[in-house]
C-alpha cells in the first residue's frame, strides 16, 4: 500500500521503515501510528521478510513524542483508549513480533518516540542521539509502555529519574544503562544497523523467532519463563532449520537457513 508518513525499503531480506515527517520531527500523530500497524503487520506475514530496521527521516530526530495537539482535550477515558490502542496495535505489536526488529536512532528519541525504540528488540543509538521521556512537563506519565519497558532495560531506579525529572540522557549515558545495544558515530548509524541485523540473518530464523517469545516472557505476569523456554527448545527439535544446523556442525560447514 501507499503510506503519507512512512518510507519503506526491502533489501536483502530486511524492511527499512523510515519515519518521514521531518518538519514535525517525525512525531506519532493517529495517521503514522495507523501505519505502522500496517506496514509491521504485513512485514511479521511476509514470507520475504526476516527483520525489520526502523528510523526517523533526516539528522534531527529519531521520533520526538507524540502529536500532543490530538490529544490535548482529551478525557480520562479518552486518554486511557488512546494508551490502550497504541499499545495493542504498535508497541505490543511489534515487541511480540516474530522476527528481530532494531531501532536506528539518530537524534532525539523522547517520549512515544523511545517509547517505540524501547519496545524494538534491539537498539543502536547514534552518538550524538538525546532520549528521554519528558511527559511530567505536560502533567502525563509515559503512556505507551514507557515506565514498563524502561525498568526492564535499565532498571528502577534510573526509570523513576528519568520519569519523574524528564530529563533527556546522552547515547553514551544509555549505553551504559542497557538502554540500547551500541552507539555508534552518527554517519555509522545505518551501516552498523545493518551490519547487526546482517550477523542476525546468517542464524535460524525460527530460533529467532523462538528466542524472542522465550526472553520476553521473562516480563509477563502469570508467565514461567522457564516453561515458555522449555517448550520453545523443545519446539526448534521440530524444524528443518534444526536439522540444518546440526548437520553442517557435524560436516564441519556453515549451516545454510
Amino acid at each position: 500500500m501507499e503510506y503519507q508518513n512512512l518510507l519503506l525499503r526491502a533489501a536483502d531480506k530486511v524492511l527499512t521503515i523510515t519515519i518521514n515527517r521531518p518538519n514535525k520531527l517525525n512525531a506519532l500523530n493517529k495517521e503514522t501510528l495507523a501505519e505502522l500497524n500496517q506496514a509491521f503487520t504485513a512485514a511479521f506475514a511476509d514470507a520475504g521478510t526476516r527483520a525489520v530496521i526502523i528510523t526517523g527521516a533526516g539528522p534531527k530526530a529519531f521520533v520526538a513524542g507524540a502529536d500532543i495537539s490530538e490529544f490535548a482535550s482529551f478525557s480520562v477515558e479518552e486518554g486511557r483508549e488512546l494508551a490502550r490502542e497504541g499499545h495493542t496495535r504498535v508497541f505490543d505489536l511489534i515487541e511480540n513480533g516474530p522476527k528481530p526488529v532494531l531501532a536506528a536512532i539518530n537524534g532525539y528519541a523522547l517520549g512515544g518516540g523511545l517509547e517505540l525504540a524501547m519496545a524494538c528488540h534491539l537498539r543502536i543509538a547514534a552518538d550524538n542521539a538525546r532520549l528521554g521521556l519528558p511527559e511530567v512537563s505536560l502533567g502525563l506519565i509515559p503512556g505507551y509502555g514507557g515506565t514498563q519497558r524502561l525498568t526492564q532495560l535499565a532498571g528502577k531506579g534510573k526509570a523513576l529519574e528519568m520519569v519523574l525529572t524528564g530529563d533527556m540522557i546522552s547515547a553514551e549515558e544509555a549505553y551504559r544503562t542497557g538502554l540500547v545495544n551500541k552507539v555508534v558515530p552518527a554517519a555509522e548509524l545505518q551501516d552498523a544497523a545493518k551490519t547487526l541485523i546482517g550477523r542476525i540473518l546468517t542464524r535460524s530464523s525460527n530460533s529467532a523467532a523462538a528466542a524472542i517469545r522465550a526472553i520476553n516472557a521473562a516480563c509477563k505476569d502469570g508467565v514461567n519463563g522457564f516453561e515458555t523456554e522449555i517448550a520453545e527448545f523443545g519446539n526448534c527439535f521440530g524444524t528443518a532449520d534444526f536439522k540444518e544446523g546440526v548437520s553442517a556442525f557435524l560436516e564441519k560447514r556453515e549451516p545454510k537457513f
